[in-house]
């Protein structure tokens, strides 16, 4: 097992991720684990933070950690930590978010083997590495950052400024491969199929002959959850479809058609006007995610007990959990509230059942297809909990939902005959709190903007812009200015995550 030690990073579990990708067993450990619970860690990699090892108080692991015999590597606030640790030194004043060319200084660094200087990396960081600790050496730089790489092979103490588990460092997994088999020699024996063999089985064992509901959407996360526990508890499951009025064009019919496909009973519920009613006047994207988040629990609490349930499964998300609370050592930044985490009362009569909390999302689509789902599930773009709630800045309005759905109806069906070979990640429209001025027909207009927005990512935790042809993007322009009364402008998204997140609110 290779431990991941949890300072408060957005991409804790996307290390985790990667490692298991390499076919590794991971766990996430809080910063403040001890010695005696990480005695069967073969190796350990110390995350990034938001904190500074320049605080008076600043997150570290215990001493007894340090005197390990494993390999330890340090990824940026992990680097910085390894550097004051064994005395050396740590400066501020030297920020640098985006990507950076990585030069390796030692070539035959095992960390680096097979590793093309000049290679892209990810930085994301306001603090640097100014002195290397004795027995130490530097071995690698950037052009803004002259220790982006430490070292020291006696003790097997490794360190990098950057951040190789993110989708834009390109050789990222190579360098996490290089530590696990070529330092830390660990053994390629972790697959997806485990994990749903395990699940199925601790799900049994939780619980036993009681009954649970399921709140399913139809998306890959929440009919995989639906899967599992069904094969655990069989029809002590009631999955329940709630039409909350922010649905896209036409989503009820494909979805309950879609999930009674799979002859699972479907109770259909339409609550729309107890959702509208409810949002009248928010504005505020948290207020929003919460009022809906509150609502679903109401909604399910009544039909479980009507079905005298004790247990609500969630299909939960790594990425949902990581961006609604603090992680696993409880001090990562707070980015929005998703409904399914972040609108939970304190006081849930309910006891959760979240069997994909910890995994991704293109994890989650390895696990669908090993469970048998067609590619009208795995291939589904995500679809969030609060639906066109969150894709219409300002107050949801009858207008505005009108007005969205359209337009979203046209990039759907135009991305479908465009994408045959499934890089676009997700792709939605966006209604905007503003209009612009225009001519149509010889005729000034007053109307509302649709920004587009399409990404690349394979775990929903970073993403890049997709280069959508000119073509596309000019035939979903003029079919919405044609088609959709109320918009006269279309815009494009290109920014990526980070620093955007993939939904705008």
């Amino acid at each position: 097992m290779v431990g991941i030690i949890d300072f408060g990073s957005q991409y804790t579990q996307l290390i985790a991720r990667k490692v298991r990708e390499l076919g590794v067993f991971s766990k996430i450990f809080p910063y403040f684990v001890s010695r005696d619970e990480l005695k069967n860690v073969e190796a350990l990699i110390l995350s990034g933070s938001p904190k500074s090892v320049l605080e008076n108080e600043y997150p570290d692991i215990d001493s007894e950690i340090w005197e390990m015999d494993i390999p330890i590597l340090g990824i940026c606030y992990g680097h910085q930590l390894i550097s004051m640790h064994y005395g050396g030194e740590v400066s501020s004043g030297k920020a640098e978010f985006g990507k950076a060319n990585l030069e390796i200084l030692k070539k035959d660094s095992p960390l680096f083997f097979n590793i093309p200087d000049n290679s892209t990396v990810w930085m994301s960081h306001s603090y640097y590495v100014s002195k290397v600790p004795i027995d130490f050496v530097v071995t690698a730089k950037t052009s803004s950052v002259a220790i982006a790489a430490v070292e020291n092979e006696k003790l097997r103490r490794y360190g990098i400024q950057f951040h190789p588990e993110v989708f834009h460092s390109v050789f990222g997994l190579s360098i996490i491969s290089n530590f696990l088999f070529r330092i830390a020699r660990v053994n390629k024996d972790w697959n997806l199929r485990n994990f749903i063999d395990c699940e199925i089985l601790n799900i049994k064992e939780e619980v036993g002959n009681e009954k649970a509901i399921c709140g399913i959407s139809g998306g890959i996360d929440s009919t995989v959850a639906a899967i599992l526990v069904r094969r655990s508890i069989g029809d002590n499951l009631k999955c329940i479809f709630v039409d909350h009025g922010l649905l896209r064009a036409f989503e009820r019919e494909e979805v309950v058609d879609a999930l009674r496909s799979l002859n699972f009973p479907i109770t259909v519920l339409d609550r729309k006007d107890l959702f509208l009613n409810a949002l009248k006047g928010v504005a505020d994207p948290e207020a929003k995610r919460k009022i809906i988040g509150k609502l679903f629990i109401d909604v399910f609490y009544t039909e479980a007990i009507n079905f005298g349930a004790a247990y609500l499964v969630q299909g939960t998300l790594y990425p949902d959990f990581i961006e609604s609370s603090g992680g696993v050592s409880g001090i990562a930044d707070k980015i929005k509230s998703h409904h399914n985490v972040g609108g939970l009362p304190k006081n849930l009569k309910l006891k959760l059942i979240e069997p994909l909390k910890y995994l991704f999302k293109d994890e989650v689509r390895v696990i669908g297809r090993e469970l048998g789902l067609e590619n009208k599930f795995l291939n589904r773009h995500p679809f969030p909990g609060p639906g066109l709630a969150i894709r219409i800045i300002g107050e949801v309005t009858e207008e505005r939902l009108s007005i969205l759905k359209k337009a979203d109806l046209i990039l759907r069906e135009e991305i479908a005959k465009y994408d045959k070979e499934n890089k676009i990640w997700q792709g939605f429209a966006v209604l905007l709190p503003i209009r612009s001025v225009g001519v149509m027909g010889d005729i000034r207009t007053y109307n509302y903007v649709i920004a587009l927005r399409m990404v690349e990512s394979t775990d929903g935790m970073t993403a890049t812009w997709h280069k959508a042809t000119y073509e596309l993007l000019e035939t979903i322009s003029n079919r919405i200015t044609n088609e959709v009364k109320g918009i006269n402008r279309v815009v494009y998204d290109i920014t990526s995550k980070p620093p955007a997140t993939i939904e705008w609110e």
